[in-house]
C-alpha cells in the first residue's frame, strides 16, 4: 500500500480515529492535511510529530459543517499541493440523550457536523477528483448507522445518512474513476468509549464475537487499504470494523 505522491485530507484528523488515520496514511508516504476545528493543540502536536519523523503533514483549521469554510479547506489544499487524491470524512461529534430529552439543536448540530460536513467536503473535492480522473473518498460511518442505538437518534441518523451518501456518490463519480466507500467502526477504544461505565463496557465486549474492543489502528488499516490502489475495483461499499458485532 504505497501512497507516495498522494495528497490526503483527513477531517477531524487530530484526535481519536482521525489521528490514527492521519498517522497511517503518512507512514505510507501520503502528504497529510490534518483538518481540525477545536483541537488546535492536538493538531499542532500531531503535525510536529509526523514532520519530525520525516513525513509530510500540515494542519488546516476549518469547520467542515460550514459550506464556505469547507470550500476554503479544499482550495487551500489544492493551492498548496495542486491536487487532492484522498478525502477521509471523519469529523464528527456526538450529543447523546433519549429523544424525550434531546433538543432540536442537539439533533441539528450532530447532523450538521457528521453528515453535512461530509457532503460539503465531498461536494468541493468532487470536481477536482473528476478532473484528475482519480480519487478516493472514504466516509467514516458507524455500525449504529446500520442497527441503531438507544440515546443516539441524532448520531445514528447522521451515520446512516453517510451510508446513503456513500452509495449515491459512488454511482455519480464511478465513471470519473473516483471510488467512494464507507467504513463502519464498532466498539473502538477511544476517549469517548473510555468514559463509559466499566460494567457497560464489559457487557458490550461480551457481545462481540472476537471478545475485545477494537483499536483506532484497526480502522486506520482499512482506510489505508481503501485509500490505496489495491482497492481500485471497490466502490459503494460499507465495511464494518467491529469484531463481528454486527453481521448482516
Amino acid at each position: 500500500m504505497n501512497l507516495q505522491g498522494k495528497v490526503a485530507i483527513v477531517t477531524g484528523g487530530a484526535v481519536g480515529i482521525g489521528r490514527a488515520i492521519s498517522v497511517k496514511l503518512a507512514s505510507l508516504g501520503a502528504t497529510i492535511i490534518v483538518n481540525y476545528n477545536s483541537s488546535t493543540n492536538a493538531a499542532e502536536s500531531l503535525v510536529e510529530e509526523l514532520t519530525g519523523k520525516g513525513f509530510k503533514a500540515v494542519g488546516i483549521k476549518a469547520d467542515v459543517s460550514d459550506f464556505a469554510a469547507s470550500q476554503k479547506l479544499i482550495e487551500n489544499a489544492v493551492e498548496k499541493y495542486q491536487r487532492v487524491d484522498i478525502l477521509v470524512n471523519n469529523a464528527g461529534i456526538n450529543i447523546d440523550t433519549l429523544i424525550l430529552r434531546m433538543t432540536e439543536d442537539d439533533f441539528d448540530r450532530v447532523l450538521k457536523v457528521n453528515l453535512k460536513g461530509a457532503w460539503n467536503c465531498s461536494k468541493h473535492v468532487a470536481r477536482i477528483m473528476s478532473k484528475n480522473r482519480y480519487g478516493k473518498i472514504i466516509n467514516i460511518s458507524s455500525v449504529v448507522g446500520i442497527v441503531g442505538n438507544i440515546g443516539q437518534t441524532n448520531y445514528c441518523a447522521a451515520k446512516a445518512g453517510l451510508i446513503g451518501l456513500t452509495k449515491a456518490l459512488a454511482r455519480e463519480l464511478a465513471k470519473r474513476n473516483v471510488c467512494v466507500n464507507a467504513v463502519a467502526p464498532g466498539f473502538i477504544d477511544t476517549k469517548m468509549t473510555q468514559q463509559l461505565d466499566s460494567r457497560f463496557i464489559e457487557q458490550i465486549i461480551n457481545s462481540i464475537p472476537l471478545g475485545k474492543q477494537g483499536l483506532p489502528a484497526d480502522v486506520a488499516n482499512l482506510v489505508a487499504f481503501l485509500a490505496s490502489d489495491l482497492s481500485d475495483y471497490i466502490t459503494g461499499q460499507v465495511i464494518n470494523v467491529d469484531g463481528g458485532m454486527v453481521m448482516y
